[in-house]
């Protein structure tokens, strides 16, 4: 078997399927290679081992009796804001510790119905509320290729937990870049579905018209099956939109020549990295190499990205988690007079410094005097980029751009400077806020060995648009 380290989806089914190992060796391997660096990378927050293995030994007795599935056997984490049932769901927050799920989240179920094994939970910023997965209250998690530099976040356990070798694949949610800048930080293949594609059910809300759950994996043919599995509508998700899956990895031919693809000029204007925009620009070239036509478009409105969705996310922020106020569950303060002071103390203590700061950012624009100025303002501003990418996609198949501005950054180095973080996902959350599908995919390194990721964005619900590009440059790049 290959080192477990290396190991894909693919090839782990492949070996599964010719008896080169069994399910339970397969999780034995990994559980043993998260106790041997986890210590140091930090990326789990829960490992359910005895569950892990009874699930592989069923999955065993399965495939000798003749049984299949997409993942038979195949051990994947999951984000700690994803429902899984019997598991704890902390959302990286002291609010929610003592709380197990009584119930699975659908990604969580599709998978599971196809014979994948949750192995465990990946630590996060407190309720996906951040960029570096600091703001967690759980532990500090490193980015595995160089450990003095922050993972990206908020799914930035999921990502070091792939890269490091101590996930096959993962799941991660993508509310403004989620799952894209850890992707491009850590040197990984990340998928934020289109809104709608992928239900939400018993993903716990950050921004409820934002969120989507999507896959972490080391190549786009793992990305492409384990979205093919976790996509499709759901009646318990009224956002979930009843639209054919396709068959993702069936799509996978490796050509582009038919592609048009877009560059946004808007994103190589200023603010970026000369190291990170010479790799974005060396993986547009080879994109042309491949023989796409590349062709400049205009997104005129992406100057004001970054204000309006801190805007709308803090406003649906606040919403969401008023829910938590140690009534039904988690964490209840017992020394308050009254119930009044309850949901003061408890919330005081249960939520960290960031997901407090988006609350009030939140509960301010949403105020009497303030909502017009701010939130309807932001509403209809997000209206006109969705435009600019519906007339941007009237002329291309995808874009091509960058993920981040920056490559990572060390601990500690910009915690303390929330608004250079909120700056930093510039490039990502236009795609949250126009409800369209983005792919993270690796390009190379900094002089300093850093990673660098970029990003292919495609219209709404064709998510075989971005896959195919990404093949089609993931393999040109292995062939050297």
């Amino acid at each position: 078997m290959t080192d477990i380290a290396d190991i894909t989806v693919h090839s782990a089914l492949e070996a599964l399927k010719t008896k080169e190992c069994s399910s339970v060796e397969l999780v034995k391997a990994l559980l043993e290679r998260i106790r041997s660096i986890d210590d140091e990378i930090g990326a789990y927050v829960f490992i359910d081992e005895e569950n892990a293995l009874k699930e592989a030994e069923e999955a065993d007795r399965k495939r000798l009796a003749g049984g299949s599935g997409k993942l038979l056997g195949v051990p994947i984490a999951v984000k700690d804001n994803l429902n899984v049932k019997g598991q704890p769901c902390t959302c990286g927050s002291k609010i929610l510790q003592g709380y197990i799920s009584p119930f699975d989240a659908t990604a969580v179920a599709k998978l599971k119905a196809e014979g994948a094994i949750i192995l465990g939970r990946t630590n996060m910023d407190e309720f996906a509320m951040g960029s570096t997965t600091e703001s967690s209250a759980i532990k500090l998690t490193r980015n595995p290729v160089i450990k003095d530099h922050v993972p990206g976040g908020s799914s930035g356990g999921s990502a070091a937990a792939v890269a490091s070798g101590e996930a096959i694949a993962a799941l991660g949610s993508d509310t403004g870049g989620s799952i894209r800048q850890p992707c491009a930080f850590c040197g990984c293949v990340g998928i934020k579905p289109s809104y709608g594609r992928v239900s939400r059910y018993g993903l716990v809300a950050f921004a409820s018209s934002l969120d989507q759950i999507g896959p972490i994996t080391k190549n786009v043919r793992d990305s492409a099956l384990l979205l093919e599995v976790i996509s499709g509508v759901d009646p318990m998700d009224s956002t979930s939109v009843d639209k054919p899956v396709p068959e993702y990895t069936a799509l996978l031919d490796g050509e582009v020549k038919n592609f048009v693809l877009g560059v946004p000029k808007q994103y190589f204007e200023h603010g970026i990295d000369k190291e990170v925009e010479q790799r974005v620009r060396e993986a547009i070239e080879t994109c042309g190499k491949l023989g796409a036509d590349i062709i400049e478009v205009d997104l005129p409105h992406t100057e004001y990205a970054v204000a309006v969705y801190y805007i709308i996310c803090t406003a649906e922020a606040s919403t969401n988690l008023a829910r938590f106020d140690g009534v039904r569950y988690g964490l209840r303060d017992f020394q308050a007079k009254d119930i009044d002071g309850m949901y003061c103390r408890t919330r005081s203590k249960g939520f960290g410094a960031e997901v407090k700061r988006r609350i009030m950012l939140g509960t301010y624009v949403l105020s009497s005097g303030y909502y017009e100025a701010y939130y309807l303002t932001a509403t209809k501003v997000r209206t006109l980029i969705r435009r600019d990418f519906e007339k941007a996609f009237e002329r291309c198949d995808a874009l091509l751009a960058p993920v981040t501005p920056t490559p990572p950054y060390k601990i500690g180095e910009k915690i303390h400077d929330p608004l250079s973080l909120y700056l930093g996902d510039i490039f990502t959350v236009m795609a949250n806020l126009a409800g369209i599908c983005a792919i993270s995919i690796p390009c190379g390194y900094t002089s300093a060995g850093l990673p660098v990721g970029f990003q292919i964005l495609g219209p709404a619900f064709k998510e075989e648009n971005i896959l195919r590009a990404g093949f089609a440059y993931e393999q040109y790049v292995k062939q050297g």
